[in-house]
């Protein structure tokens, strides 16, 4: 006898409907595998033979061949188990075929008859939908993931049992909508996410705030240029600087995900596996941050069965490279294209799949072998030619596609005393040594914000990422498809970026004296246009208040469109004053 179930392959982040068919004819007992299958799948004879048998089935004492279609396309994982099993029992005629009759179902089987979670789930419920199932069976623990497919009927369930009684009685099932993604359990220490709560804005983890640097208003400032505009950001500077310090602060100080964004976002972790069992959307940008050691598959994706590397796990949120001139050299060149496109095709012999990976890159490294070179109070120990080697390390496109490349200081003492709140004194030293600071950057560069001056106190995130939300609405009303600046079309650059006169005069006249290529111009221009909508969003703060219900008409987007702020000459010095190491590469291809 014939049966057919429904279930789906992981094809990179999608998935791919396949049938599974079981045909039960005369012969010796046993089951074979047919349809390209991995080690997982043919395993799962022995899972569910034993699951069937515990379950107070019977387990059919003949030949057993299970093809799994399409033939020709390669499958993975154990979440064949289920829909295998319940098609031995529809072809063993311990169930009708026609409950079966579009229903799809993903999980693993225990020994026992329990249903095991398994990934990919999101990517599964999604192509369920698209198929027109009438139901998807899913073990309990992956519930919450996949009701975020709304539109999909689910059927959660314990055990092979407790699914044979819902194809038997459908009454049984949970009514549509019952199961909200927001019904889950508390996420434990090894979650990549905490708790959400509803009334404070999704953004970076809550106990990393940015009050907390001392000083190096330059990295400040250049955080929030890479937060609002998407900017990708080079910290360079002796150990103890503070470089992942700040990186570390980043993903707080970015917009909250939109819901699709949110959505893609999970469904990468879910086919990564990441995803922890009982947990729903993501909402928090993630933070990924490799070791210098991993590999090109590690960091970009692959496989056998490819999967997501750190750069796309990092999609929407922070790619945070440190030592970056320990990562051997040929892994960091696979990041150049991925960087300008925002995303990675893997192919392989038979297959082709892409992952998203728009993600903003933070980098941080030491100015040479000893760490030392530049700063005023330890001498380098280095050569110029250890220095030369060192740098040439990186090549130059890929400096080119940095657009923030910041050189820090290590904090002062009376810095670092006023952090541990050493009195009045400290703090007065403090003020006059960030006053210190302050005059060695470039005139123009606007890196001290008027209300850090009068308090002599650091900024808080939350101040920060109102100024960055305020400008990332004004990209989304100005930009095409709301884009950021960083991600721009060249032509829509053209259109949007509004430079007055004197401005693109000393952009021009930088370009040529600087040697600068074609791409890191164009940078320059993105960046000075992100420099201006901040401004603007400052001006726009400074008018209706800091209140949340005023902040938050100017983030609406359904406030009336106003003119854009024009890219003034004050912009444009202050994006030069960050391209600190163009053509210090001598590989400029």
């Amino acid at each position: 006898m014939l049966a057919r179930s429904c279930s789906a392959a992981l094809q990179g982040l999608e998935a791919v409907p396949v049938q599974v068919e079981v045909d039960i004819a005369p012969g010796l007992p046993g089951l074979q595998m047919v349809g390209l299958a991995d080690t997982a799948i043919q395993e799962a004879r022995e899972r569910v033979r034993a699951a069937i048998r515990n379950s107070g089935l019977k387990v059919p004492l003949t030949r057993v061949v299970v093809s799994l279609a399409p033939a020709d396309l390669r499958k993975e994982g154990p979440w064949f188990d289920l829909p295998i099993a319940l098609g031995m029992l529809v072809a063993s005629g311990q169930l009708p075929q026609a409950r079966l009759e579009g229903i799809w179902s993903a999980a693993e089987l225990g020994l026992d008859g329990r249903l095991r979670p398994v990934r990919g789930v999101l990517a599964q419920a999604l192509a369920a939908s698209r198929g027109g199932a009438r139901a998807l069976v899913v073990p309990r623990a992956n519930a919450a993931e996949a009701a975020l497919v709304e539109t999909l009927p689910l059927w959660p369930a314990d055990t092979l049992q407790e699914v044979l009684e819902l194809l038997r009685d459908p009454s049984k099932a949970p009514p549509p909508g019952s199961l909200s993604p927001a019904a889950t359990r508390q996420p434990g220490p090894g979650d990549q996410r905490e708790p959400v709560d509803p009334d404070r804005p999704q953004g970076g983890r809550s106990d990393l705030d940015l009050a907390d640097v001392e000083g190096q208003q330059h990295g400040r400032r250049a955080l929030e240029i890479a937060a609002a505009g998407h900017h990708h950001l080079l910290l360079v500077g002796p150990p103890g600087s503070g470089k992942t310090m700040l990186a570390r602060r980043l993903a707080g100080l970015m917009p909250p995900l939109e819901r699709d964004e949110a959505l893609e976002l999970t469904q990468l972790h879910s086919v990564a596996g990441l995803l922890r069992a009982e947990t729903s959307l993501l909402l928090q940008r993630p933070f990924r941050s490799p070791h210098h050691s991993c590999t090109a598959a590690a960091l970009i994706g692959g496989g056998a069965h490819p999967r997501p590397g750190e750069l796309s796990l990092a999609h929407q949120g922070v790619l945070f490279l440190d030592e970056l001139t320990e990562f051997r050299r040929e892994v960091l060149e696979l990041l150049r294209q991925p960087l300008e496109e925002g995303e990675v095709w893997i192919s392989r012999n038979r297959l082709r799949c892409r992952f998203p990976c728009r993600t903003t890159l933070v980098a941080a490294t030491n100015p040479c072998p000893c760490g030392w070179h530049g700063d005023p109070q330890r001498a380098c120990s280095c050569g110029v030619v250890q220095r030369r080697r060192y740098w040439n390390r990186l090549s130059g496109p890929l400096l080119d596609r940095i657009d923030l490349q910041v050189v820090m200081q290590r904090p002062s003492a009376a810095s670092l005393a006023r952090r541990y709140g050493y009195g009045a004194a400290a703090q007065g030293t403090t003020r006059s040594g960030s006053a210190a600071a302050a005059s060695s950057i470039s005139a123009g560069t606007g890196t001290i914000h008027e209300g850090a001056e009068q308090t002599g106190l650091p900024e808080s995130s939350a101040i920060v990422a109102g100024r960055v939300a305020a400008a990332r609405t004004s990209m989304r009303r100005h930009n095409p498809q709301g884009c950021a600046n960083a991600a721009l079309p060249a032509a829509e650059l053209r259109r949007v970026l509004n430079p007055s006169p004197a401005a693109l005069e000393l952009w021009e006249a930088s370009v040529h004296h600087r040697q600068l290529s074609a791409r890191a111009a164009e940078r320059v221009l993105r960046v000075a246009r992100t420099i201006a909508d901040l401004e603007q969003a400052r001006t726009e703060l400074a008018h209706v208040g800091v209140s949340q219900a005023l902040l938050d008409q100017v983030q609406s987007d359904d406030a009336d469109s106003t003119e854009r702020m024009p890219v003034s000459e004050r912009a444009v010095a202050e994006a030069l004053s960050y391209r600190s190491f163009d053509g210090l590469t001598q590989d400029r291809s």
